[in-house]
């Protein structure tokens, strides 16, 4: 990690929506999608944010962009709090906060040629001229791995990770400092995965990038992150190093998780299974969130929720009754 300190720092976020009425339902439900997490991402440092789907890791995500007004808590960028900001000092700040989304195709204006969806960007901020745009386009291109002629194609002729590289070069326009990658890899080919994660990794060294990795795919957050966040039902269970958390899982779910990625033991493939259903988010069950389905459950788990402690090594953090104190 970094010695300059934190550039992003999440404090007790929450978001709650409310479903809407239907039917003989006259009121509307509040949901609580993310509900107290924090966390913070020191300055070139890969922070991966891993959990199941529905657990609220996207909503974490634009809510740390401000894509979404949150319910409460706070969110500083290079120390300036960005939810007390007006709409001309955000979009200001905007060029440092960047997004690739999970759908590449989907964020593409079909109409738009890639040259123009790429240099879109620098249009909107009022940043350069013409030829300054085409010296830029040239580069971005090049720094994705995309030759010149690609800027004239429209999103349906590209391939699935080109369209990808069309999305970073676009985010990477107006020299973000921070980039959220929401499932930025999920919807390619397994090979095409490996080639945006090694893109995204020699960017972040080139660049000085610092990363939000979103991702429910516990090996491509082991490949790309520095340290990894565990999220459940709306709140974070588990945070440290990538060596911590893939060695040494101090949460049931943690260790559900990496025990569910397939994998080949004698010849034979086998795959674990978490049991039971995520509960709703409409009304999570009292106590530590996850003891509907935890195989190691216990009285105190059932009336007491579990508070973040440290545990196995400096750093890491548990949010579980049955978590050792760090020595």
């Amino acid at each position: 990690m970094s010695a300059a300190g934190p550039l992003v720092e999440v404090q007790d976020l929450a978001k709650e929506f409310l479903a809407g009425a239907s039917g003989f339902m006259k009121t509307r439900t509040p949901i609580r999608a993310v509900d107290g997490v924090s966390f913070s991402i020191d300055r070139q440092e890969t922070l991966g944010l891993v959990g199941e789907s529905g657990c609220g890791k996207t909503t974490t995500g634009r809510l740390t962009l401000r894509l979404i007004e949150p319910s409460s808590g706070s969110v500083r960028f290079a120390g300036t709090d960005i939810l007390a900001l007006e709409p001309p000092a955000l979009r200001a700040l905007r060029r440092d906060m960047q997004i690739v989304f999970q759908d590449p195709f989907g964020a593409l204006n079909p109409r738009m040629t890639a040259g123009e969806l790429i240099v879109e960007p620098l249009v909107v901020h009022g940043i350069g001229d013409a030829t300054a745009h085409e010296r830029k386009l040239r580069r971005l291109l090049d720094m994705v791995g995309l030759a010149a002629h690609h800027a004239g194609r429209f999103p349906h002729e590209f391939s699935g990770g080109q369209r990808q590289r069309v999305c970073i070069a676009r985010t990477l326009a107006l020299d973000p400092a921070f980039v959220v990658c929401d499932e930025a890899v999920s919807a390619l080919d397994v090979s095409v995965q490996a080639q945006i994660l090694n893109l995204l990794h020699d960017l972040k060294a080139e660049l000085g990038l610092t990363y939000l990795f979103i991702s429910h795919d516990l090996g491509v957050v082991r490949h790309i992150s520095d340290r990894v966040a565990v999220m459940y039902l709306g709140q974070i269970v588990e945070l440290g190093t990538r060596e911590a958390i893939f060695a040494a899982p101090a949460h049931p779910y943690t260790r559900a998780l990496l025990q569910s990625v397939p994998s080949r033991a004698k010849g034979r493939k086998s795959f674990f299974t978490i049991e039971g259903d995520v509960p709703s988010p409409a009304k999570p069950p009292p106590g530590c969130r996850f003891h509907t389905r935890c195989p190691l459950v216990f009285d105190r788990c059932r009336v007491e929720a579990p508070k973040l402690r440290p545990a196995v090594a400096p750093g890491h953090i548990a949010a579980c009754h049955l978590v050792e104190p760090a020595t």
